[in-house]
């Protein structure tokens, strides 16, 4: 396995790019509107711009200058104000917040101090420093925040400031439809992977049937077919709930879509364009992609089948990292960090294709999978409780393999992120699945 150095001076200049990339693509975000953008807010969805400037910096004191070095606090008033639990998102505005100036000073003095206790600390002795766990976590963190106002950058009105080039145009992706993953066992999760969260261990082994996977994302082309065929018409391809959703809210589309002129347009990022055939869609709800398996005569992957097909090498029996193996995200392989501002065509990036040849399965879009946000077995809470534990059961869905606004520290072959079934703000999409018979098993791989 050729995955992150163990090294403790190789993790530490790892930790130190993780969290001045983090902060360089905070600052773009904070930056590109004016004072009155930052506190206000877009959606009662979401927080306003200057709760998560200020936010990312009070966890960031918390974890790097509290728990790890032992400091005092320096604005314990303000813990609070920024407790994500404590306060809902909609009652943000009405919080006494740091001003924009106040939270940039804020944050940015944090870093400072910061900085100097990761050249200080050994990754080694205490759970949150061992392989500079606790650096990992926060630049994840801060990257989680990042994608967070990517979207409130969605929501609002008014003309684009965010700027970003086009994925290259490749070829159009002329490959299967799907592919036959084998049946039999492989291993899920990590017990090695240093920065895992703790809702990606332990490793443990599961046995999963054959099945087939759709080689790419679903494309807004496929989904327009379903659209066209009256999908949002028909109460027997949907859920109560997601049939429910859907007459509440007289939907018609997936989310920022209108028909005008006999076209499809969608609004992206302040910009509104015709949308493109050959993307993956994109914010569309776990009942959409639910609905649209049933009608094309399909399902959504269960978790542990998405998992299977993006990290089992049937040549070794061997769970990689990635689809494309056990070396990091580069450009040629994924679509991640917010280098583009929208997904690339379905079928690009042949480099990351996994073993089995199935495309994209990190970057680009989040795949909603059909299963409920559990814990492993031997699941342990770390470091804290809310991360993950209070989320696990409910009407929570798994959503895997990233989205073009996720960046590399934040994605892996083994990364879960979970959210209610209604949700279409987020950067989703999905790919469906069917089961397959034995007879058409591969006889399996000995290695």
């Amino acid at each position: 396995m050729t995955g992150p150095s163990t090294e403790p001076d190789v993790l530490k200049e790892r930790a130190l790019a993780a969290l001045l990339t983090a902060r360089q693509r905070t600052a773009a975000l904070t930056d590109c509107v004016e004072d009155g953008e930052l506190t206000a807010q877009h959606s009662p969805l979401m927080s306003p711009l200057v709760w998560d400037l200020a936010h990312i910096g009070n966890q960031e004191e918390q974890w790097l200058l509290r728990a790890v070095a032992g400091r005092d606090a320096m604005r314990p008033e303000i813990d609070s104000l920024y407790d994500a639990f404590e306060h809902p998102r909609a009652e943000r505005p009405s919080l006494p917040l740091l001003a924009p100036g106040e939270a940039r000073g804020y944050a940015a003095e944090v870093r400072g101090r910061a900085l100097d206790v990761l050249e200080a600390t050994p990754f080694r002795g205490t759970a949150l420093t061992e392989a500079g766990f606790a650096f990992g976590m926060i630049a994840q963190h801060e990257q989680q925040h990042d994608e967070t106002m990517l979207i409130t950058h969605q929501l609002r009105s008014g003309p684009a400031v965010l700027t970003a080039p086009d994925p290259l145009p490749g070829p159009p992706f002329t490959g299967p439809a799907e592919v036959l993953v084998p049946g039999g066992p492989f291993t899920m999760g990590t017990s090695t992977e240093p920065w895992a969260l703790d809702n990606e261990r332990p490793a443990h082994r599961r046995l999963v049937p054959p099945f087939f996977i759709d080689t790419t994302p679903v494309t807004n082309a496929a989904y327009q077919r379903f659209i066209d065929d009256g999908g949002y018409d028909e109460i027997r391809w949907w859920t109560p709930e997601g049939w429910a959703m859907v007459r509440k809210n007289a939907l018609r589309a997936p989310l920022f879509w209108r028909r005008e002129g006999g076209q499809w347009l969608r609004r992206r990022f302040g910009t509104t364009e015709p949308v493109p055939a050959d993307e993956p869609v994109l914010h569309v709800s776990w009942y959409e992609a639910d609905a649209y398996a049933r009608w094309a005569g399909r399902r959504l992957p269960t978790e542990e089948e998405w998992e299977k097909a993006a990290r089992h090498d049937p040549a070794t029996g061997r769970s990689l990292r990635y689809p494309w193996g056990d070396e990091d995200p580069t450009p040629e392989r994924a679509n991640l960090g917010q280098r583009h501002l929208r997904p690339a065509p379905a079928g690009s990036y042949p480099a990351g294709a996994s073993p089995l040849g199935v495309r994209q399965l990190i970057g680009d879009v989040w795949e909603w999978t059909s299963s409920g946000f559990l814990p492993y077995p031997g699941f342990a809470a770390f470091p804290y409780r809310e991360y993950s534990d209070v989320f696990f059961g409910g009407d929570y869905k798994v959503l895997r393999g990233g989205a073009f606004s996720v960046d590399a520290v934040a994605c892996r072959g083994t990364f879960r992120n979970w959210d209610h079934p209604v949700r279409r703000q987020i950067f989703s999409g999905f790919r469906t699945a069917r089961d397959a018979g034995l007879a058409e098993t591969p006889d399996p791989v000995v290695g």
